[in-house]
């Protein structure tokens, strides 16, 4: 009967055994699924974790896409803008250019007429020059036929008085007188010619001088026109460039404003990577950071691992001894 206790006392400690090492078993097999439980968690917010990074990477791409095809953009319009001023600045030398050939036709235009104008005058000069020499001439003629008709009076005086020889010798005394009174008139009519003709000397030197006078005076108007136009010629030239100065001025002003805004645009650029860098950044730190914790979670369900099959293996030490203790009891 004791053996049968006994025996009944062991198939009970065995049964007990075995239920506790089931028991232990199934707290090992509960402990590696909770752990594979734990890993594919791990594993799960991993992949969630790479899916949002790759997310973020995506939208990050996307947004430097964005940003290179508006800066692309800005570049194409600012190059729009530096072709259209570079036409702006050829119609300009163009319109200047038309400008400078106008104004060169009106001054030749207005030289031609100036030169017709000079022609003209010393045509006129000429004439008026034939003229007085043609009143000199006929004044010359004139004094001749004059002293011809002195020489022929003189000649038909003579005559008459060679024949009236014998008569004049009877009256000689009278005809003294009267040849010396017609000496003195002859001379008096001679001075009063010769008078004559210095007054129409005097008179053609007088003319001459006012007609020089004339084309000295229109000399100096043409000449004094002459300035004005050239005055006028270099204001309007001095103008030209200082429209022309005026729109290199506006152009090296439009460079500096496209310069400054590609500044400000390469600035805004600068500070957008800064941004992004820093955002990337960030979200390396987060996801160091999140790797981190999650290593910790990982090391911290181990170390609870490894305390749970420590715990399993003090109960099992302890069981084996309450058993050794019952089984030396029994004996």
């Amino acid at each position: 009967a004791e053996g049968r206790h006994a025996r009944d006392i062991e198939a009970t400690m065995k049964a007990n055994e075995w239920q506790k090492e089931h028991e232990s078993y199934e707290l090992k097999w509960a402990s590696e699924r909770d752990a594979e439980e734990y890993e594919k968690q791990l594993a799960r917010e991993r992949r969630e974790s790479l899916n949002l990074r790759n997310a973020e990477g995506r939208r990050i791409r996307d947004n430097e896409h964005e940003m290179k095809r508006n800066d692309m953009n800005k570049e194409h319009e600012s190059y729009e803008l530096k072709w259209a001023g570079e036409r702006d600045a050829e119609e300009y030398k163009k319109q200047l250019a038309l400008e400078r050939r106008e104004s060169l036709a009106l001054r030749n235009a207005e030289g031609v007429r100036i030169r017709y104008l000079e022609a003209q005058m010393k045509a006129n000069d000429f004439h008026n020059e034939h003229e007085s020499y043609e009143l000199k001439w006929a004044g010359e003629r004139d004094a001749d036929e004059y002293k011809k008709q002195l020489a022929r009076e003189r000649r038909e005086s003579f005559e008459l008085r060679n024949a009236e020889g014998r008569h004049a010798r009877d009256i000689e005394a009278t005809m003294k007188a009267n040849e010396w009174q017609k000496e003195h008139e002859s001379y008096e009519l001679k001075w009063a010619s010769e008078r004559d003709a210095e007054e129409y000397e005097k008179q053609l030197a007088r003319e001459r001088r006012e007609s020089l006078n004339l084309r000295n005076a229109e000399g100096r108007r043409i000449r004094d026109n002459e300035h004005e136009m050239k005055r006028n010629d270099m204001n309007k030239e001095h103008e030209s460039y200082e429209l022309k100065w005026a729109g290199e001025r506006d152009a090296e002003e439009y460079k500096k404003q496209l310069a400054l805004e590609r500044r400000e645009s390469l600035a805004l650029r600068n500070a957008e990577g800064v941004r992004i860098r820093y955002l990337e950044a960030q979200m390396k730190a987060n996801d160091f950071h999140n790797e981190h914790e999650s290593y910790e979670l990982k090391w911290a369900g181990e170390r609870d691992a490894d305390e749970y099959k420590k715990q399993l293996a003090r109960e099992r030490r302890e069981s084996f001894e309450l058993r050794n203790a019952e089984g030396r009891h029994a004996r």
